[in-house]
């Protein structure tokens, strides 16, 4: 039998992305990242472990505001250690790893949200499209950045939480989120693959954790040691567009050519 779809409040969605009390929420996720290009076997390019950390804000009129960071750390495929520098399977050339530290990633929750229901757990779906100009594709500089004038890519989640959760009006969160992300995209930037034809797949799974102290031990050391901004979410959204891998990679470019380590030192919010 497939399951129900019911509908839930944007109170009880905040349940699962955040905490309805605007305190803290953390998830955390790992798998793999793929090459897949035309007539070519798939590569494992790199394991992936990542959070975001992130507070909703109650508008008092039913909505809310969502503000978060992101971090994202590329792996050795084989032996899950840090890796600072990558040799591009396909050009030979040594480069810089840029790992993941977006900040702000933001949005508002206003509306009643669809969920599948079967049984005891009630199962978010988003699958998201991307498509908009390439922040790359204007400036000749990134040529061997930029494999194409628009962005395209998708990302497509399930988040499984207990429907006894959200229908409690005592509980602030849920106690238990099972998180599924997949993703397709263009190759990134900092792995200079010009014009090459292919895409990267992200699969991955995660969870959402009790505190930064229950993060697996190289995101904590990383964010910690380089990011430490990245323990926190913003206190309320902040103006502006928000950060991608693509921005972040043209606003440090600089440091990318001159060998930086990433990602890049960051202290004040």
């Amino acid at each position: 039998m497939f399951a129900e779809t019911r509908e839930f409040s944007a109170t009880q969605f905040v349940k699962t992305r955040c905490t309805t009390d605007g305190t803290l929420s953390f998830w955390a996720w790992s798998g793999y990242l793929y090459s897949f290009m035309p007539n070519e076997p798939k590569r494992k390019l790199f394991q992936i472990v990542g959070i975001s950390v992130g507070r909703c804000i109650d508008k008092g009129d039913g909505g809310w505001d969502f503000t978060s960071r992101e971090v994202l750390l590329y792996l050795d495929p084989e032996t899950g250690e840090m890796i600072r520098h990558w040799q591009n399977p396909w050009t030979g050339e040594m480069l810089p790893v840029v790992h993941v530290a977006n900040s702000p990633i933001q949005g508002t929750f206003r509306h009643n949200i669809p969920a599948e229901v079967e049984g005891d757990t009630a199962t978010f779906i988003f699958d998201l499209f991307g498509h908009y100009p390439n922040p790359l594709a204007d400036d000749p500089k990134f040529a061997e950045y930029c494999d194409r004038p628009m962005y395209n890519s998708v990302e497509l989640f399930k988040l499984a939480v207990p429907i006894a959760d959200l229908e409690d009006p005592k509980a602030t969160t849920v106690s238990k989120l099972v998180l599924s992300w997949n993703r397709v995209g263009p190759w990134l930037p900092w792995m200079k693959m010009g014009q090459r034809e292919g895409n990267l797949i992200y699969s991955a799974a995660g969870k959402k954790v009790k505190d930064f102290n229950a993060l697996p031990e190289i995101l904590k050391k990383e964010i910690e040691t380089r990011v430490p901004m990245f323990k926190d979410a913003p206190s309320e959204k902040i103006e502006g567009e928000e950060m991608t891998s693509w921005q972040y990679f043209k606003l440090h470019f600089d440091a990318y050519q001159q060998g930086a380590t990433f990602p890049i030192p960051t202290l004040s919010k």
